[in-house]
């Protein structure tokens, strides 16, 4: 599956628009995790474990959105799109939408 940010794919044409996919999930801390991260906060330093925690969320939500537009017949997704919010004390949402489509070399 071809996944770009931009609207448009050099050397191919978009023969249909699906429509908009997402995929998301929540990721909460680890007060394993919380305790290092106070560690860092006084001396500095990258929090690894956090790190770690949020590139596992962002493939998740790539993997579910992915999944989205298989389901509906798409073969790529334009004009992706990654944000975070914080949905409660400790908790983080990672989503990832854009628009399914079907593509075709020109």
């Amino acid at each position: 599956m071809m996944i770009v940010t931009t609207e448009q794919v050099a050397g191919y044409a978009v023969a249909e628009v699906i429509g908009y996919v997402k995929g998301s999930t929540i990721q909460t801390k680890h007060i394993g995790r919380d305790i290092t991260a106070g560690l860092k906060g006084l001396v500095g330093g990258e929090i690894k474990s956090y790190n770690e925690m949020m590139t596992e969320a962002r493939k998740l939500a790539m993997h579910r959105m992915v999944e989205e537009a298989k389901a509906k017949g798409a073969n790529a997704i334009i004009g992706m799109r990654m944000q975070t919010s914080t949905v409660m004390a400790n908790a983080a949402e990672i989503i990832t939408y854009g628009t399914a489509v079907v593509i075709e070399k020109k």
